[in-house]
């Protein structure tokens, strides 16, 4: 009876407290699922330093964070000096992006859009950020391949883009300069081929 009584003595509140954010784990995903979206990831604190100081902002920098999630990457874009936004899909999301924006003061430096980047012109980006995961990043590195201006930086999460090689690493997260994007080599017949860089940059202003 004893050990019964310490159980739930113990092991109520734990369950109480975790409740909540367990059934917001599961609205999100079922929010992303219907929208079409990838599922969330959460990106630690820790990591979105690393990204913020690899993106290197200068003032009237323009950010913008591929599927944004709760918008800490956006926030931490804007705090540094940024013009920050954040393509999210799902609304659930977008609602708690906003209003920590909105709480922190950071309205007309942080914005949220209920878009999907894939069909959005990023070529007005000077910096990209995304947590993706492999079977997208090829498609998402031709995109930026034909969008990103000259100078841009691009900054990925965890997975590594299929062709680039990275101007610079820090644990999980590469980034990638667009006058530094160079292809890796691929070994056809025993031998190895190096491509090169890509056709885009030696055409004026880095553009297809």
């Amino acid at each position: 009876m004893k050990r019964i009584l310490k159980f739930m003595f113990v092991s109520c509140p734990l369950i109480i407290v975790s409740l909540p954010v367990a059934i917001l784990g599961i609205l999100t995903n079922i929010f992303t699922f219907l929208y079409g979206g990838a599922v969330y990831a959460e990106t630690k604190h820790e990591t979105v330093r690393k990204i913020v100081d690899l993106a290197n902002v200068k003032p009237g920098v323009r950010a913008a964070d591929m599927g944004s999630g709760d918008g800490r990457l956006v926030i931490a874009l804007a705090e540094a000096g940024a013009e920050a936004h954040g393509y999210e899909i799902n609304p659930l999301f977008i609602w708690i992006s906003k209003r920590n924006i909105r709480k922190l003061g950071l309205t007309g430096k942080a914005f949220i859009h209920r878009k999907s980047y894939w069909h959005e012109d990023l070529s007005n980006f000077d910096i990209i950020t995304v947590y993706g995961y492999p079977p997208m990043m090829k498609r998402l590195e031709e995109k930026l391949e034909r969008e990103l201006k000259a100078d841009a930086r691009v900054i990925s999460n965890k997975y590594p883009f299929p062709a680039w090689l990275p101007s610079k690493k820090e644990d999980n997260v590469y980034l990638y300069e667009r006058f530094d994007y160079k292809r890796k080599k691929k070994r056809k017949r025993g031998k190895s081929v190096n491509h090169g860089s890509p056709s885009y940059m030696k055409k004026k202003g880095g553009m297809t």
